[in-house]
């Protein structure tokens, strides 16, 4: 990703970085592959450079609203990944499971016992890891 070049995709990556770690973002650049660059581009300027970066909502709110749409899309793969960001984006652990809890009721159960069990995840080895600190 040629970040010198787009300064869209260099303020992307920044922001990409601050919310969900530059280890995640290390090893999406590394499993990057000509196929698949293009929509690394595409999500890092869009999503990370454009959509996250706007003033209207401060990266926290975003977090919140962010769990409930993957809930309701039943995207569980993104979740455990937007956990760990919310966590970073200072969204409590209780807030969380409120969070998912009122999601459930219009989104659905199965989608929120889902959510629930890929959040209790990456909430307990985040905690591991605090208490070993």
């Amino acid at each position: 990703m040629a970040h010198d070049e787009d300064p869209r995709l260099g303020h992307g990556m920044r922001v990409r970085r601050e919310v969900l770690g530059d280890a995640h973002v290390d090893r999406a650049i590394e499993r990057t592959t000509p196929f698949t660059a293009p929509f690394q581009e595409f999500i890092t300027s869009a999503a990370w450079g454009d959509i996250w970066s706007r003033p209207g909502l401060d990266r926290r709110t975003r977090s919140c609203i962010t769990l409930a749409i993957l809930t309701t899309l039943r995207a569980e793969a993104e979740i455990p990944m937007h956990v760990r960001a919310a966590l970073r984006n200072g969204v409590t652990a209780a807030e969380i499971s409120e969070i998912l809890l009122h999601t459930s009721i219009y989104a659905g159960v199965p989608a929120g016992n889902a959510a629930f069990a890929a959040a209790q995840e990456v909430i307990d080895a985040e905690t591991d890891l605090a208490d070993r600190l």
